[in-house]
């Protein structure tokens, strides 16, 4: 869809997110992270709407599932209609703690609190109501692979001596 503004300009993957509810997520994406909505429109057919959407520098598209009919018998499903996910969406931000308060407050249910990580960051995973899960991040440390590998060691050896306790 060439909608001016609504794709990127750097050839990036713009994912379509399948949900139950567009008009719901729309509203959960713009109070979670900030989501500016560029795009709206009725699905062909009436059923559903797609939209596009500006998250930071990235953009996602959201649709309403569509049942498997005869034309498209594989339709793509949202992650409640499947019984889980298969991809996280990981967004670095400026300060992980303040906008994992701000996705929890806006809906989204925890999954992995914000934490310091041996990779260097500060991680954490929220799921949203539509079953989608988000990785947020901050940047604490950069690290070499070798400082990498010397953590998860580390960790490693940490999770062995309590687990023996």
């Amino acid at each position: 869809m060439a909608i001016h503004g609504g794709r990127p300009s750097n050839r990036q993957i713009a994912p379509s997110l399948f949900v139950r509810n567009a008009d719901r997520a729309i509203e959960f994406y713009q109070r979670a992270f900030d989501a500016v909505l560029l795009y709206r429109s009725p699905m062909p057919g009436g059923v559903g709407i797609f939209a596009q959407m500006r998250i930071g520098d990235s953009t996602i598209q959201i649709a309403d599932e569509s049942p498997p009919d005869d034309i498209e018998p594989d339709s793509p499903r949202a992650p409640e209609s499947l019984g889980g996910y298969s991809v996280v969406f990981e967004r670095y931000v400026d300060d992980v703690d303040a906008a994992f308060k701000q996705a929890v407050d806006a809906g989204a249910t925890p999954t992995l609190p914000p934490e310091d990580m041996f990779f260097g960051d500060r991680y954490c995973w929220l799921t949203d109501p539509f079953g989608h899960r988000w990785a947020l991040a901050t940047v604490k440390q950069t690290l070499t692979p070798e400082q990498i590998d010397a953590n998860i060691e580390q960790h490693l050896a940490e999770y062995e001596r309590k687990e023996l306790q």
